[in-house]
């Protein structure tokens, strides 16, 4: 396992992290409901992560209901004394309680979600803390003075973004510069080969500033794993099956031609279509570390071989090839004036 520097920090994390979305067995009031794996299983998959160099869990508070996943990664930290051995991220953002403060990243909400997520995990620090989504409700200053004086007081230690529209990312590093506040280290977006809209302006950006960018979606909900097949009934037991409107999202020409050039690859590598599909990832700028989900031992050894998987560059422009979409305006035009943008 290799091990890169997130943003600009001294914070060393493993190039695969391991995301905790499907910890638990949600029940039916959750958008987690009948796609995650049980506690046992996920202590399984928490454990050999750890001893194959996975340093890097990300979890947050709304994956499953009340907190499960949280809940589960605090079990197994009470049970397994590996705490200072991980890397831990966690996020806030989405409603977590009814009422006008159960959302947002308000000063008031933000000291309670942080509170309630340091008791799930059995914790006295969340490594790094991440707001998972932009909150237009709420001024830019306010997120991060209430993120900074946590730091402060020692109950977070690194602070980063996701789903952050280009914009308002700027904007947060200007305030975090000219208030002298903590400032974001990462972006976790979602990015792979079916979605590559970050590199318009947000590689660009990260690039500059500094930032290091932790993909999440890099299978694209498991279309790019393999087992899917455009001539071929969908097989059972899968995502899909239950998502079935979501599907007509990756039922596209584009993607269909996107996986087959993934399938060729594994083949004259000897790999998966999902590690082909992680390892491409990982030769992309300012990509620190892969966020890939799983729910059973066999999807973790598969995808840990992806970290050293090396990916010939032939391969990778093959990829980006068979993965180009349109920049649009005004990025096309200036690449035509000047040869990039």
């Amino acid at each position: 396992m290799d091990y890169r520097t997130l943003g600009k920090s001294g914070l060393k994390v493993s190039t695969l992290c391991l995301g905790c979305m499907t910890f638990g067995e949600a029940d039916d009031k959750s958008f987690m409901y009948e796609v995650g794996a049980s506690e046992e299983t996920s202590q399984a998959i928490m454990n050999r992560s750890l001893e194959k160099g996975i340093n890097f869990f990300d979890v947050a508070d709304v994956y499953g209901q009340d907190g499960l996943s949280e809940r589960v990664v605090g079990k197994w930290f009470a049970r397994e004394k590996k705490r200072n051995q991980v890397v831990l991220a966690t996020k806030f953002r989405f409603r977590t309680w009814d009422g006008p403060n159960g959302t947002g990243a308000s000063r008031y909400r933000i000291l309670r979600t942080v509170e309630a997520s340091l008791r799930r995990l059995g914790t006295d620090r969340i490594d790094l803390y991440q707001i998972h989504m932009q909150d237009a409700d709420t001024p830019e200053e306010e997120t991060l003075r209430a993120l900074d004086d946590l730091v402060r007081q020692g109950k977070v230690l690194y602070i980063g973004a996701s789903n952050y529209a280009a914009y308002r990312l700027t904007e947060s590093l200007f305030v975090s510069e000219l208030s002298r506040l903590e400032r974001f280290i990462s972006l976790q977006a979602q990015y792979s080969l079916l979605v590559r809209d970050l590199e318009r302006e947000h590689v660009p950006l990260c690039q500059k500033f500094g930032l290091g960018i932790l993909p999440w979606s890099p299978l694209a909900a498991g279309f790019l794993s393999g087992k899917y097949d455009k001539t071929q009934p969908m097989p059972q037991g899968t995502r899909f099956t239950k998502w079935k409107e979501r599907w007509q999202t990756f039922d596209k020409e584009r993607n269909w031609r996107i996986l087959a050039a993934v399938k060729t690859i594994a083949t004259e590598l000897g790999a998966t279509p999902a590690q082909v599909s992680l390892a491409w990832l990982l030769k992309k700028p300012t990509v620190t570390s892969v966020i890939f989900g799983a729910r059973t031992l066999q999807q973790v050894d598969d995808n840990l071989k992806a970290a050293a998987l090396v990916l010939p560059d032939e391969a990778v422009k093959r990829l980006d090839e068979a993965s180009t979409f349109e920049m649009g305006y005004p990025y096309d035009f200036i690449k035509n004036i000047q040869g990039r943008w």
